[in-house]
């Protein structure tokens, strides 16, 4: 393995965390190539599953659609959701500690790219009570 071999990943060379929603595979942060001022990676939603509102204090978020379509929402400064169709090709910003929610109601998966900066709310991911590890050796 080539010491460069960390700034080139594919979302099945990590292990991924497991949710009852779907799976993120983490692909750049502090613990997977030493990423310090973001994390980033690949989120994967089958149809008919979505994550629930929820809000990463102290850091942005980057959305962007991949594959599939759904709805994303994402609260107003006074916490009035607001509700859109995305696609593929659609970014999606979400202002540091605003509540934001994804479901795909489309028939194929949704593949999703999030940024998060600072690094730091894919920590917490770990403390949701359906999180699991998939091994990376199980998605190959």
């Amino acid at each position: 393995m080539s010491a460069m071999d960390k700034y080139f990943v594919y979302p099945n060379d990590v292990d991924n965390f497991g949710f009852d929603w779907g799976r993120l595979a983490l692909t750049c942060g502090p613990e997977v190539n030493g990423a310090e001022q973001f994390s980033a990676g690949v989120v994967f939603v089958p149809p008919g599953q979505g994550h629930s509102r929820h809000n990463h204090p102290g850091a942005e978020e980057i959305i962007f659609i991949i594959k599939g379509s759904g709805e994303q929402m994402v609260e107003d400064e006074d916490g009035t959701p607001e509700l859109r169709t995305v696609g593929p090709g659609c970014t999606v910003f979400i202002p540091e500690s605003r509540y934001h929610a994804t479901q795909n109601t489309g028939t194929e998966p949704m593949e999703i790219f999030v940024v998060y900066a600072p690094a730091g709310p894919e920590k917490m991911l770990r403390d949701a009570p359906d999180f699991h590890i998939i091994p990376a050796k199980d998605l190959k």
